[in-house]
């Protein structure tokens, strides 16, 4: 008689790819299995493989998680040929209605700022609609989005405007003021590393990808962002914890994303908008040129010379007060200019 091998498992890099088309977290998988989501999260990335019966229990629940997909994506196959294709209008809105709210609240635990976080959101999909061809594309649509929204959320320009001087009302849990003040205080790559990692769950080649860093900074930054939070609140120090409390404090608020279509046309706006002032400004630059070339010499004209002192020529005097001799002589000489000289004087008779 002999043993019935195995179950084989998929590899590491379609482990995860069943897991999320399942609509499941690494948390929920683990509860399953009756791991530690840090095990399953080591299963997917290929850094440990399951043994005994934690293998036969992985390797069914992937198994179901494979036919289930396999038969949504015949369904929707299906459904494609019998309808027409989405147009970019349809698959964006779609995008963003998957993506939006999550991404809002995540936003929100990086900046502390619930309209900042909207606003980040909406123009990250904005400058998605604007490059679409590029985004549909995308191996990751949603990380590209994800990238675009906390690279604006992180930017150092919005203490600079007055709408962003002031701080928010905290949250009105003191265990979410608390979490939210250590995170915060974080520095920005520390806080961004900790919530794509600990937060969004993706693992640590993925985090730093899209953190633009090398992996052992991203892993360096990893281990500061824990430490730090443990060391303020010392029952987060399990990274267990710590996901199940930062969805927790990003659920906690009431964050609503803009609809679709109003995306879209805000982006449209801005994009009109900066076309009509690019436009302008280059017509403005033309008009300027021509002007020059209109008005400029057609040749060289060599500037005139600094005045320079003539030797021998005395300077000019200008004339001073009169010397009491030159005032007496002006007074006679004003007295016999009206009858002039007794000879000249007519006689009568």
């Amino acid at each position: 008689m002999t043993q019935s091998s195995a179950p084989q498992l998929p590899p590491p890099e379609d482990r995860r790819r069943l897991r999320e088309a399942g609509s499941l977290t690494q948390a929920q998988v683990a509860s399953r299995v009756g791991v530690s989501r840090e095990t399953v999260r080591a299963w997917e990335t290929g850094r440990t493989t399951p043994r005994g019966i934690r293998r036969d229990a992985y390797a069914q629940l992937l198994y179901t998680l494979a036919k289930e997909t396999a038969a949504q994506e015949g369904a929707a196959e299906r459904k494609v040929t019998k309808e027409r294709a989405l147009t970019p209008a349809q698959a964006f809105d779609a995008l963003y209605a998957f993506c939006a709210p999550a991404l809002v609240r995540q936003t929100y635990l990086l900046t502390g700022r619930r309209e900042l976080a909207r606003e980040s959101v909406e123009r990250a999909f904005q400058l998605a609609w604007q490059r679409w061809p590029e985004v549909a594309r995308d191996r990751d649509p949603a990380g590209w989005v994800r990238a675009t929204a906390y690279d604006f959320a992180l930017s150092p320009w919005h203490r600079f405007r007055p709408r962003y001087r002031h701080p928010e009302p905290p949250p009105a849990d003191a265990s979410d003021r608390a979490l939210l003040d250590v995170l915060l205080k974080l520095p920005p790559p520390q806080r961004r590393t900790l919530l794509l990692y600990d937060g969004v769950g993706l693992d640590l080649p993925e985090t730093a990808a899209e953190s633009e860093a090398s992996t052992p900074a991203t892993a360096r930054r990893l281990l500061h962002a824990r430490a730090a939070v443990a060391d303020r609140l010392p029952a987060l120090s399990d990274p267990t914890e710590l996901h199940d409390r930062l969805a927790e404090l990003a659920s906690a608020e009431r964050l609503r994303a803009a609809r679709p279509p109003e995306v879209r046309s805000g982006g449209e706006r801005r994009a009109r908008f900066w076309t009509r002032a690019a436009i302008a400004f280059t017509v403005a630059l033309i008009g300027t040129t021509a002007l020059t070339l209109r008005t400029a010499p057609t040749q060289y004209e060599p500037p005139v010379p600094p005045g320079e002192t003539v030797r021998g020529v005395p300077p000019r005097l200008a004339p001073g007060p009169l010397s009491e001799k030159e005032l007496e002589l002006r007074e006679k000489l004003r007295a016999s200019t009206a009858s002039g000289p007794e000879r000249l004087v007519p006689q009568t008779g």
